[in-house]
């Protein structure tokens, strides 16, 4: 095999012009005191892009640069070279055959990588370049801890297998990290991390194990054989959330916090008895990315401002309704943020506290011990709030009571489950609520849903079949000239077509004829004369919008909105 020749890129750059004598010397001074390549130091001085270095690279050693994240390549090809290579040298195989091999690399001039790699592999060295970040990241895609989680559950099954496990020790044990248990649910964690899933699902087969995670609102599942596992996993998983690990019969809820890949999650977990055992779901709430505020919540700019217009109001009650998952909770604490000021005493009553806020009195109901919504209220408006929030209006008590503290001076925001602004009024109504006490209280109802937006880096246009014009044609009149897009998926996206979401809004402003409605208690008004506000757009119309800027397909706002009627 021909040996790769040392290429002295600095004197190339000098040569070529693109960098003077002099900067090549602090360049290499730095070297030294940092211990970066070359490259990376030419970038951090700001001598150099990193696009350029590349191009220049390319140019020079005969090497072809390629955009990693969209290259095709077979995950089974790349996962032969083993990922303590792969990081360890900064590579990934693409292709290989009978005589040689691809490789991706960010750094083609690094010549020892490359004979371990020819020695390793056994085989002739074709060279990609490619940037280094992209390359990191699509190292993490592909070695995802799928592999390393169905192995550690295969050791930890043969453990189980060979004596008894002693569930309890793992609490005080000062060989804890060693555990395969503990090592398998960090894996699983961290894999949770890398896909930025936001629940996580263990669920007992008769003759499997599941584990899914919800990503994007969409969960994706992973089978694993070794289903005697699910005990030991539940068992450890309790122990973290100081649950009752004797107890398998009634369900339990809990909490625990974890440091994954430097991000701080707080884990709220809920156990409940199933045939096979129990099941485990946890919701990962990310305490690295910082409270959001109303700005970044991606609310259309003339709805953010009459939104913004109300929570500045002394007294009154604000409502955001919608399913569960669809971001009540975030909105309800960018708008808490947006009036937490020190001149302002803010009470909550949450079932559970997700997120803890600076100088916000949170209380955390507790039915078991009469530690109600209602009963928090009741202890709250003796506490003088400015604000309160009520983290759901479940019955009529806790819905009175709050109604009555916004006529009585205070600003009070609260969730209900309904479909839509128009239906939440008569939800209210049909619960006991009285019409006229509802309508001196109520300013604004906010329904929401999230939908998934189209991966930017696989976007392309796309047709709709069949179903889809008939959904579009007998719901909106104006649909011409609309150039629908999709995701074709791509590494970005982890082949979905999909990334991250955006909230829908609906916006509800109480005026003269749905107040009219209110307080002669008739829904069938109220309906009418919400429809017909002025302003008012349903989540349909709002979600087309997006159809039209080309941020979602039309398929996930028919997945929301469902028939208008």
């Amino acid at each position: 095999m021909e040996a790769p020749k040392k290429i002295r890129i600095g004197d190339l750059l000098v040569q070529n012009q693109i960098i003077t004598h002099d900067q090549l010397m602090q360049v290499l001074a730095d070297q030294k005191k940092t211990g970066k390549k070359l490259g990376q130091s030419l970038i951090d001085l700001k001598f150099i892009t990193e696009d350029n270095l590349l191009n220049f690279l390319s140019r020079q050693m005969q090497i072809p640069l390629i955009d990693i994240t969209h290259y095709k390549r077979n995950d089974s090809v790349t996962r032969s070279l083993p990922e303590n290579i792969a990081r360890r040298f900064r590579v990934l195989l693409l292709e290989q055959n009978e005589h040689d091999v691809l490789i991706a690399m960010s750094d083609p001039t690094d010549l020892r990588s490359l004979d371990e790699l020819t020695r390793i592999l056994g085989k002739r060295i074709r060279q990609a370049l490619v940037k280094e970040s992209d390359l990191l990241a699509v190292i993490d895609q592909c070695y995802r801890n799928t592999d390393e989680i169905s192995a550690l559950a295969g050791q930890l099954d043969d453990e189980l297998a060979e004596n008894d496990f002693d569930f309890g020790s793992l609490n005080t044990s000062n060989e804890v990290a060693e555990a395969p248990v503990v090592k398998l649910l960090a894996s699983i964690f961290e894999d949770a991390v890398l896909m930025n899933a936001s629940d996580i699902h263990i669920e007992p087969d008769e003759k499997v194990l599941r584990i899914r995670q919800r990503i994007d609102g969409v969960l994706h599942e992973q089978i694993i054989n070794e289903v005697k596992i699910v005990s030991a996993l539940v068992v450890r998983l309790k122990l973290m959330a100081s649950l009752n690990i004797s107890e398998k019969r009634l369900p339990q809820d809990g909490r625990f916090s974890i440091r994954v890949k430097g991000r701080s999650l707080d884990i709220r977990i809920s156990t409940l008895p199933v045939t096979n055992g129990e099941s485990v779901v946890m919701r990962l709430l990310d305490n690295s990315t910082g409270m959001l505020n109303l700005e970044t919540l991606g609310m259309p700019a003339d709805l953010l401002a009459r939104v913004q217009v109300h929570i500045k109001n002394p007294h009154g009650l604000i409502l955001v309704t919608g399913p569960t998952g669809s971001g009540k909770t975030t909105t309800l604490y960018s708008a808490l943020s947006a009036v937490n000021k020190p001149e302002t005493k803010i009470i909550t009553a949450e079932d559970p506290v997700e997120y803890s806020l600076p100088r916000i009195n949170q209380t955390e109901v507790n039915e078991k011990i009469g530690l109600s919504f209602a009963a928090v209220l009741r202890s709250a408006l003796r506490q003088d709030p400015d604000v309160i929030l009520v983290g759901e209006m479940r019955d009529t008590e806790t819905a009175e009571i709050a109604i009555r503290a916004s006529i009585t001076g205070h600003l009070v925001f609260s969730t209900l489950h309904t479909n839509s602004a128009v239906e939440t009024a008569t939800r209210l109504l049909d619960m006991g609520v009285k019409g006229y006490i509802l309508a001196s209280a109520l300013k604004i109802i906010i329904a929401q849903r999230l939908i998934r937006r189209i991966c930017p880096d696989c976007i392309t246009d796309t047709e709709l079949d069949e179903d889809q014009n008939i959904w579009l044609e007998s719901n909106f009149k104006d649909v011409a000239n609309i150039n629908f897009k999709h995701g074709t998926g791509c590494q970005h996206c982890n082949n979905s077509g999909y990334k991250g979401r955006i909230g829908v809004y609906e916006l509800l402003e109480l005026e003269h004829n749905t107040l009219d409605a209110l307080r002669r208690d008739n829904s069938a008004d109220f309906i009418n004369a919400a429809k017909s506000t002025k302003n008012f757009t349903p989540l349909a119309v709002r979600g087309l919008e997006y159809v039209r800027k080309g941020i979602t397909t039309l398929d996930e706002v028919i997945k929301i909105t469902g028939d208008i009627n």
